[in-house]
């Protein structure tokens, strides 16, 4: 019982100390250039409500942008996109998805909007409006449907 507990403390106390690396800004210019260039291409005038930056042991940091409507955006050390949650009824802007994703949703779900998108090393989950979550490949081929 006694190892369980130290185990516990143990834990708690190495996610409190990795929680304290991260910091909360609203300053975009916090952010790798080419996440600035996205959020200045597709999210053009919306408000950034807060900016989580985590810091990581290897010195590299990612990002999680959270704005005005709740949309949540995340980015790689590097500012590569690895996800998008859109918020308030919106939609993952339409240019950011691949156009066999793109295709194949507006012929197999007709009415339905993309509305979350993970960038995965190996390719891409796609949830819809409806709740339809679908994975792709990195050339944007399915691989999976679940209702």
């Amino acid at each position: 019982m006694k190892k369980i507990f130290t185990l516990i403390m143990a834990a708690a106390l190495v996610s409190g100390v990795a929680s304290a690396r991260d910091k909360i800004t609203t300053d975009v210019n916090e952010l790798p250039e080419s996440a600035r260039t996205l959020l200045s291409q597709y999210y053009h005038g919306a408000g950034v409500s807060r900016i989580k930056i985590d810091s990581k042991i290897s010195g590299q940091s990612d990002y999680e942008v959270v704005l005005d409507d709740g949309t949540e955006i995340e980015f790689a050390h590097d500012g590569s996109l690895k996800e998008i949650e859109s918020g308030r009824d919106g939609v993952v802007p339409e240019n950011l998805i691949l156009k066999s994703i793109r295709d194949y949703v507006s012929t197999n779900y007709v009415g339905r909007k993309i509305v979350s998108m993970d960038v995965e090393r190996n390719g891409y989950d796609i949830e819809l409006s409806d709740g339809v979550e679908l994975k792709f490949n990195k050339s944007g081929k399915v691989l999976s449907v679940e209702d």
